[in-house]
């Protein structure tokens, strides 16, 4: 079964998506599931050297009580998942592109669930500009890529017109937020949906699937 995950790589939620996600596909390992990630921009309009994030949060959200409970329902869902949510220690909001080129990239040599994982401890843990060309190189070598291409690549505009017209198409797909997860190319679920919601999801396109011949 392949399940493609449009996400961001500075959205939480799909953070939280991914790890129930992994739960979910280690307990169908029968279905031989494989996933694959697509980029998606939250908002492709920050600048490349990115934004002060708090600025940026402020503007975007306000500073109420709205931000602060959201703030602790991921603190919540992200401790039930192991995810240590640290958003004060990063400083830049960055723009994504890059880091969005790397996961292109980590698939050509099968670590694309390995640097995904590790973009996102990177950002809401860490509090790294994933960014920063050296920041997603350092990534890039601790999962297992050739840093030096990587960071040559990164230099360059490989792939940039490429990951940017895909991040497009999903908004034409229909898609309006994210993680959104396709299943078979033909079935979409929307949201950092629980474990449960998945499996239940992977069952019923399993069944489909075979019905259909």
């Amino acid at each position: 079964m392949q399940i493609d995950v449009v996400s961001d790589t500075v959205c939480p939620w799909c953070f939280i998506g991914k790890r129930r996600l992994d739960r979910a596909v280690a307990q169908r390992p029968d279905l031989g599931i494989e996933v694959g990630w697509r980029p998606y921009q939250l908002d492709p309009n920050v600048p490349k050297e990115g934004l002060d994030r708090r600025a940026y949060m402020r503007a975007k959200f306000g500073d109420g009580e709205r931000v602060k409970g959201m703030s602790e329902a991921l603190q919540t869902y992200g401790a039930e998942l192991g995810i240590a949510f640290a958003f004060d220690k990063a400083e830049k909001r960055p723009n994504t592109i890059d880091s969005h080129r790397l996961i292109r990239w980590a698939s050509s040599v099968g670590l694309q669930n390995a640097v995904v994982e590790a973009l996102f401890s990177a950002y809401f843990e860490q509090g790294r500009d994933i960014g920063d060309a050296a920041v997603l190189t350092d990534i890039a070598a601790a999962c297992g890529m050739d840093a030096e291409l990587v960071g040559e690549l990164l230099a360059s505009d490989a792939d940039i017109e490429l990951v940017t017209r895909e991040a497009g198409l999903a908004g034409q797909m229909g898609i309006t937020g994210v993680p959104a997860f396709v299943l078979q190319g033909k079935y979409m679920l929307v949201g950092a949906q629980d474990t449960d919601v998945l499996l239940r999801v992977f069952d019923k396109v399993s069944e489909k699937e075979a019905a259909a011949g």
